[in-house]
């Protein structure tokens, strides 16, 4: 990947190549520098000398030290730096003064172009001077032959033509000294020390990128490709060491065509995964001298956006309740804790059934507490508890300015905070019809649209439903719909109403004492620990045993409250410990010592037949007009009025039977 070798010896390594006379002094002055480089001195010219520098690969030197032609031709011609030997004003004085001493006849032979400031200065002396150059080995040698014609009997030049002039029967002064050499090592030295400081740098960032996840690409301002990571290379398909240098639009025109033309994002496909491209500027002192592509795949960003919603709501959702917080032995509530423990394994759905104040959120939240979704939210929302539209917008969240009064920038649902956690919808079967549509296919899709989003969100959730109601029965009446019910009830528990767990009344009243106890401190004193409140709750056990608890744990929680508050206000010392048996406790909670005349409970039977056979006319009248509840009034001859006044009695028999 990149220009340099991987692998940095301690000292800088300087090639010097050179023929003959050059090379006899660079092997004079080498010594000089073996404590500060590594010096290699090479009899290689041109072609041979590119040759020598391109096969030695990443053990290639830092810099390259030549002379004349040698030099130009192999800058054009070589990865790395070379320095070329340019001789002093001193040197062409003295090479000129021993020419003179030869002949009359001299020629000063230069690579390229005589430099201005030579001509000025053979001028400003009147010497007598013919000016020559050359580019190549070939051109040498014709402009010695030629100057040979022209009578001139001594040439200056480089070692190449210092050679060609001698093997010509000329005279032949060579033009480098000593201090021209030096000069051009010092120099080498210096942009070898830069040239390690900057390839140092690129592997900095160069490891940089490679540990990036993403896929990254460092383009110069005519498109090519400066860095690339292994991550992308490997997308792309290409040899990220062949392809720096490279335009990336030959080594992937797809992605090319795909980009923004100005700082922006993309979204594309390579390979068969779907990527989201960001174009950033590569800027250098404030001016863009190139740009930044990163590739983020799109399901990473999925993920990461889920962790972050997960995140950011996690504190406020979360599960209070345990396995453990569940008090009871009796055999229905060992076979839910066995159900619990079963399901809690499972990811899916989980219909809690039961009469109202059983503990299906309890339930819920325990088998939360044992999943792998246990670090993630617990989201509780009452089905029953919100007009319809309401509901639908704290479910399914909306987007900015989806309703009048929509906040700015939207809302996210509950659905959506339930993420990679759970969802506990408490009272389904109050859920009106066009929701359980829309909810159905948050449960077969796994994804969500918020109200006035075309877009749908990707959601990882476990789905939990309580109800106190025969879904079956709203099935009949077309108040529920069935395919729904099919995807709720994949498991079932069905949780037991207190009146069938009485063995379990008395050890759960003293739970409840004992929690009452620990946030009042008045009561602290009187109820240490679970044996004492077991002995004081035992005074009324039986009466407690005796009573239907039609509120089950709920209705109990609030006697035991009305209890501990009694305890807490009465006089005496720990020894006075018997108010629940006295005529005071039967004042606090007297549905535990109410004895109904047979004329009383008669009346009640009556009663309840009358509504039972009145709901049986209403849902066979709902399911003969197919749930049209206008149909139906007529059908029995009633008011809308009187249907839900009717029908809400229903319900709350329902409720009160299970």
């Amino acid at each position: 990947m990149s220009h340099f070798p991987p692998d940095l010896s301690p000292r800088p390594v300087i090639w010097a190549f050179g023929i003959s006379r050059l090379r006899e002094l660079f092997f004079e002055i080498v010594g000089e520098y073996e404590a500060r480089a590594e010096v290699r001195v090479i009899a290689s010219a041109y072609d041979d000398a590119v040759r020598e520098v391109r096969e030695a690969g990443s053990r290639r030197p830092d810099v390259v030290v030549a002379g004349g032609s040698n030099a130009a031709y192999l800058k054009t011609r070589v990865p790395v730096s070379v320095v070329q030997i340019g001789p002093t004003g001193l040197d062409i004085m003295h090479s000129l003064s021993r020419a003179r001493w030869q002949s009359a006849s001299v020629a000063l032979v230069s690579p390229g172009e005589t430099p201005p400031e030579i001509r000025n200065f053979v001028t400003a002396f009147g010497l007598d001077i013919v000016f020559s150059s050359y580019r190549s080995a070939q051109d040498a040698q014709a402009c010695v032959l030629e100057l040979r014609e022209q009578g001139v009997e001594v040439v200056v030049g480089p070692g190449l033509v210092t050679d060609l002039a001698a093997a010509a029967g000329m005279g032949a002064v060579f033009l480098y000294s000593h201090a021209s050499v030096r000069a051009a090592f010092d120099t080498a030295l210096e942009v070898a020390q830069a040239t390690r400081g900057e390839a140092r740098r690129r592997q900095h960032i160069d490891n940089l990128l490679q540990h990036l996840r993403d896929g990254v690409v460092a383009l110069d301002a005519q498109g090519r490709v400066e860095a690339i990571n292994r991550p992308l290379a490997a997308a792309l398909g290409v040899d990220p060491a062949l392809a720096v240098g490279q335009p990336l639009a030959t080594l992937a025109p797809d992605v090319v065509a795909a980009l923004p033309d100005a700082h922006g994002d993309a979204l594309l496909t390579l390979r068969g995964v779907s990527y989201v491209v960001h174009r950033g500027p590569l800027a250098d002192a404030g001016e863009a001298q190139g740009a930044v592509l990163t590739f983020q795949e799109s399901r990473a960003v999925e993920r990461l956006d889920r962790t972050l919603r997960s995140a950011q709501l996690g504190h406020r959702f979360a599960a209070r309740y345990r396995l453990e917080d569940l008090v009871g032995r009796s055999e229905p509530m060992e076979r839910v804790r066995t159900l619990m423990r079963r399901y809690a394994k499972s990811d899916a759905t989980v219909l809690v059934l039961g009469e109202s104040g059983t503990g299906k959120e309890m339930v819920a939240q325990g088998m939360h507490r044992l999943s792998a979704r246990r670090k993630f939210p617990f989201v509780a929302i009452n089905c029953g508890a919100f007009p319809e539209a309401l509901l639908e917008s704290e479910l399914f969240g909306y987007e900015e300015g989806a309703f009048t009064g929509a906040r700015k920038g939207g809302k996210a649902g509950l659905i959506e905070a339930a993420h990679r956690g759970t969802l506990f919808l408490d009272e389904i079967g109050e859920m009106p019809l066009p929701l359980q549509s829309r909810l159905l296919r948050v449960l077969q899709e796994r994804e969500v649209v918020r109200l006035g989003a075309t877009e749908p969100t990707r959601i990882d959730i476990r789905i939990v439903a309580a109800t106190h109601r025969s879904l079956a029965e709203a099935i009949e009446t077309g108040a529920f719909r069935a395919d729904l019910y099919y995807r709720l009830n994949i498991l079932s528990i069905a949780l037991p109403p207190l009146r069938e767990r009485t063995e379990d009344i008395v050890p759960l009243a003293a739970q409840l004492l004992l929690q009452a106890a620990q946030r009042e401190p008045r009561l602290a004193n009187r109820v240490r620990g679970m044996e004492a409140a077991e002995r004081l709750i035992a005074d009324i056990g039986e009466s407690l045993r005796r009573y239907g608890w039609p509120g089950n744990v709920r209705e109990l929680q609030n006697v035991v409250e009305r209890i501990a508050v009694e305890l807490a206000d009465a006089d005496g010392s720990d020894a006075v410990l018997e108010p629940l048996a006295s005529e005071a406790m039967r004042a606090i909670v007297p549905e535990l010592f109410v004895r109904e005349s047979r004329g009383e409970v008669e009346a009640r039977t009556l009663r309840e037949r009358s509504r039972h056979i009145e709901a049986d006319e209403i849902r066979a009248a709902l399911a003969a007009c197919g749930g049209d509840r206008e149909a139906a009034c007529a059908m029995l001859g009633i008011s809308k009025t009187t249907l839900w006044r009717k029908l809400g009695a229903v319900r709350r028999g329902e409720g009160s039977a299970g």
